[in-house]
């Protein structure tokens, strides 16, 4: 099997292109700006779906489902929210289509919407707008719910997971009864989101906090996690946002408090989307193809038979089809290849590129000596191993490999957090290696505004494990307390 993919190291962007269409994961639609996430895209998506909605639930939150649609007049009762999305919406305007006798189907401009209605960029406004309905008195508090689903945010420039017209997500939406349980709320997502992260992705991520300028629209405070892919960008992966009362008093959603006092709810949103599967390619895989980390792979183990006689084929049918239920046994999900009309040369190529973290090669010879041979994706090493306790052998590789890509990256991340105390010094790591950039800032937006303008990089976060530092900001000269994370970004 030709693979074809360019390199990294020749064009990061088109070797990233090309994996994410050879790999079978997602293709351009006819739709402008939107994809089709192909199957087996969508079954790594599903497995992150899955483990997040079990984590969600574990923490006290429900699923709901909300309209597509969002009456325009709703956007400006939150003026500081529409401003953030008003370039990225689209809106509908009429609600019929008519043959206009040429054999041409048109708009009928007969059908015009009394209002506009808004394809769903995020839901605040329709979700407050409901709870209005949900919520009279503390005892209807908090409330805890989520919402999978798709948003259409109009991108100009479209590239496949990373920023598209259409996505996948979930948004979670939260009312409660006081600020701190809010803030407390804020903060526990933002650390699932980091256990997921780093848990099931293998991906470390830096925990933060947005500046003014890059908090989510209509905020008063946003958390995120902000992780590092292998050109040196980085890419946001996550973000908790702390809306105080801010959506509460544009609906007029108010709760009367166990002491009998008529107070505006607090909120918080929280949301992760398709994105994350960019940042999973972006971050582990490498010239050959994927690298998936084990408990995101749709295949964790895949067999390959090697025969010349059709009684070798039938001692190798027998010895897989045991390995499968002992392997299925201990929830390892696995292929047999016995495809015939494929070399096994094609399949391993095949599989590596598709990112299976585990393939078991038998011929006549492993018959014979009781062996097999194992090909690790993450490291492309084999071995070959004993028949004997071979499922418990697999078993515990999937935990090394999903352990090794996860330091592997983490290595990565650490070896690209420079600490700079110049502006000079700030743009030569830029624009050689880039990465994280650890320096002090005065605070000001003017200063993150202009440092953006000139080298195109932006403050990722404040990290949260920051500690005080007496210092001056690289681009004023201004005393500073603390470093800031810089980078350029996805």
């Amino acid at each position: 099997m030709s693979k074809g993919i360019t390199s990294r190291n020749e064009d990061y962007s088109q070797w990233y292109n090309e994996l994410v269409s050879k790999a079978d994961l997602a293709e351009h639609s006819a739709v402008r700006g939107c994809m089709v996430i192909k199957p087996y895209g969508y079954a790594i998506w599903e497995k992150m779906q899955a483990a997040l909605d079990q984590m969600f639930k574990d923490t006290g939150h429900s699923n709901a489902y909300f309209p597509l649609f969002i009456p325009k007049s709703f956007f400006s009762k939150e003026a500081s929210h529409v401003e953030g999305f008003a370039t990225e919406c689209a809106v509908v305007t009429h609600y019929r289509l008519k043959n206009d006798g040429n054999g041409q189907i048109v708009v009928d401009e007969e059908a015009k919407l009394e209002e506009e209605l808004i394809v769903r960029p995020t839901s605040e406004t329709i979700i407050w707008n409901t709870y209005k309905g949900w919520i009279q008195s503390y005892r209807d508090l908090p409330i805890l719910v989520n919402q999978w689903a798709n948003v259409v945010r109009w991108e100009m420039r479209t590239r496949l997971f990373l920023r598209t017209a259409e996505f996948l997500w979930q948004e979670g939406h939260t009312a409660h009864a006081t600020s701190e349980e809010a803030v407390e709320e804020t903060e526990r997502m933002l650390n699932v989101y980091a256990t997921f992260a780093e848990n099931w992705m293998a991906l470390p991520v830096v925990r933060g906090r947005k500046t003014e300028n890059e908090r989510f629209a209509g905020a008063l405070d946003t958390y995120c996690i902000e992780a590092l892919m292998q050109d040196g960008k980085a890419l946001q992966a996550g973000t908790s946002h702390f809306l105080g009362q801010n959506f509460a008093k544009a609906f007029d959603v108010k709760f009367t408090s166990k002491e009998g006092k008529l107070d505006h709810v607090w909120a918080t949103s929280w949301g992760v989307s398709t994105r994350l599967m960019g940042a999973l390619i972006m971050a582990h895989s490498d010239d050959a193809g994927l690298v998936l980390p084990p408990k995101l792979a749709p295949i964790q183990v895949v067999v390959v038979p090697i025969y010349k006689t059709e009684e070798e084929r039938q001692q190798i049918d027998a010895l897989a089809d045991d390995l499968i239920a002992r392997l299925k046994q201990k929830g390892v999900s696995v292929k047999y290849d016995d495809r015939d009309t494929q070399r096994p040369g094609f399949k391993f190529a095949e599989w590596e590129l598709k990112g299976v973290p585990v393939r078991v090669a038998v011929g006549a010879r492993d018959l014979q000596n009781g062996t097999v041979e194992l090909a690790r994706r993450d490291t492309q090493s084999k071995e070959t191993v004993s028949q004997t306790g071979l499922a418990e052998t697999i078993e515990q590789l999937l935990i090394d490999i999903q352990e090794n890509i996860y330091q592997k990256a983490l290595s990565y991340r650490d070896a690209h957090i420079t600490e700079v105390n110049s502006y000079e010094e700030f743009k030569e790591v830029l624009e050689g290696e880039g990465g994280f950039i650890s320096a002090h800032w005065d605070g000001t937006s003017e200063t993150e505004k202009r440092v953006k303008e000139e080298t195109k990089a932006t403050i990722r976060c404040i990290p949260l494990n920051n500690k005080e530092e007496e210092g001056t900001c690289i681009f004023t000269g201004k005393p500073s307390k603390q470093r800031v994370l810089f980078a350029k970004a996805y």
